[in-house]
């Protein structure tokens, strides 16, 4: 009974982690899902060129680093997308995209096949979308995009 008795505290710990582990498991989970509908969210809004919707998608200190390879505000982006000079006629997704949570951020990687202008340049062919998005106090919310062009395969 007392050699019982010795390993009560470490049977505990050991149920106690199981637990905190299946928390943080699912924690992570219900993040991973929330980062893929802000995700899609932001596609789709991008497309249908939905400025109340990427005023609220992107942080006000958000950063997007085009193609080319220039960084714009928000409000540079914003003003593009309200004059036309970004619009994408297509937006493909393909497979691979990777979604990445850490506690309140996350990473998103997404091969896309676009077809359209981004301030004012036009792009056509295979990117891979980088963004880094937080959670706040009004959900996640996109504070950097990168746009970087591969090679036709």
């Amino acid at each position: 009974m007392k050699r019982c008795i010795r390993y009560l505290p470490i049977a505990i710990f050991l149920l106690l982690a199981t637990f905190g582990e299946s928390a943080d498991r699912q924690q992570n989970s219900d993040s991973k899902r929330e980062v893929w509908e802000a995700l899609q969210n932001y596609e789709t809004a991008f497309i249908k060129r939905d400025v109340a919707a990427l005023e609220k998608i992107w942080a006000d200190d958000s950063v997007f680093v085009n193609a080319s390879g220039e960084a714009l505000t928000k409000e540079q982006n914003l003003a593009n997308i309200k004059s036309g000079a970004t619009e994408l006629d297509t937006m493909i997704e393909e497979d691979g995209t990777m979604v990445r949570v850490y506690q309140n951020s996350a990473v998103t990687t997404t091969p896309v096949t676009m077809k359209g202008q981004y301030s004012g340049r036009h792009v056509n062919g295979l990117y891979r979308s980088t963004l880094f998005w937080v959670k706040g106090p009004a959900g996640w919310q996109l504070v950097c995009d990168q746009l970087t062009a591969l090679p036709p395969k």
